[in-house]
């Protein structure tokens, strides 16, 4: 492959792997999907590629789309037992981010949304919504007609719509605020402050640290806050299993607030928050070696804010 289809391919490759991240929910598997792509543009007659962004759009979706009904046949991705990758803010694999669509389908909340989504009406609302792809665009890229896609997008939003229910944007400053009360409180037993942080509809997920077979999910103001109290309560057990008495930062993960714990600039740990009116409306705990990777490369490569909590 000459010089010239390589600056072709790479010019786009942090589009595709901000594509394939959205599709797969994983920055692993978005990085697999990429190199995919690009064998198949090294081996494709590129001289007939007339338009080798769009070729290299419709390679990459598809490959995903295998990926995600693979999953599916194997039961691997089963909602209620999986939750995607956090990444950390700023890292390119996160991708556009201008308008509120493109960074709300960014969110690990809207992420665990769509896999409740068929590979298709993913695939459409992610090139929709976050991408900007016209209809006429997206049929060719999944071989469906223009009526189809229209038919997915609408039909995509009002399930994300449906489940979401919430407000537009948190301020960030704001959110921050919000979360660093809500660890102060979890750190000082108090309960009470607690629930009364939660909304009503609050609900909390956990990966039990990597540890647990099925995704573990609370509901109710008290059951999240006895879990989060439960969870942020240190113990020697825990520093064993983190490896030491971790440092509680507060970072953004994608797009949101998030306390991550740290050991010897190592994240062993992250729960990211959903901000809303003030109060938090979800969070999801993270603890699984591999689905930390991406973000810890990113951590160790930048200079963090001072702990809010330095020995746990």
């Amino acid at each position: 492959m000459n010089s010239a289809a390589i600056d072709r391919f790479e010019a786009s490759r942090g589009r595709l792997a901000s594509l394939a991240y959205r599709l797969l929910g994983s920055a692993a598997d978005a990085e697999d999907a990429v190199q995919d792509t690009f064998l198949r543009w090294q081996a494709a007659d590129r001289a007939r590629v007339e338009a080798p962004e769009a070729w290299l759009t419709k390679v990459v979706t598809n490959l995903c789309l295998d990926r995600l009904r693979s999953a599916q046949a194997r039961h691997e991705r089963a909602a209620g037992a999986w939750l995607p990758e956090p990444l950390l803010d700023g890292d390119p694999m996160l991708g556009p981010a201008d308008t509120f669509e493109q960074r709300e389908s960014v969110s690990l909340a809207v992420l665990t949304l769509l896999e409740r989504l068929s590979p298709v009406e993913r695939a459409v609302y992610v090139l929709r919504e976050a991408f900007s792809y016209s209809h006429a665009e997206i049929a060719r890229i999944l071989d469906i007609t223009e009526s189809t896609s229209q038919q997915h997008v609408h039909r995509a939003r009002i399930r994300v719509a449906a489940e979401r229910r919430r407000g537009g944007e948190a301020d960030p400053a704001s959110a921050r605020r919000v979360v660093e009360e809500f660890l102060a409180a979890a750190m000082s037993g108090r309960t009470e402050r607690l629930v009364a942080l939660l909304t009503d509809d609050v609900t909390a997920f956990s990966d039990g640290a990597g540890l647990a077979k099925r995704l573990l999910r609370y509901t109710t103001r008290e059951r999240v806050a006895s879990y989060v109290r439960a969870g942020f309560k240190p113990t020697p057990a825990k520093r064993r299993l983190a490896g030491g008495s971790p440092a509680m930062h507060i970072a953004v993960v994608n797009g949101s607030p998030a306390v991550l714990a740290v050991v010897a600039d190592r994240v062993v740990g992250a729960v990211a928050f959903e901000v809303s009116d003030g109060k938090v409306a979800s969070l999801r705990g993270i603890g699984a070696a591999d689905r930390l990777a991406r973000l810890n490369k990113a951590w160790q490569q930048h200079e963090p804010d001072v702990p809010v909590i330095t020995a746990w």
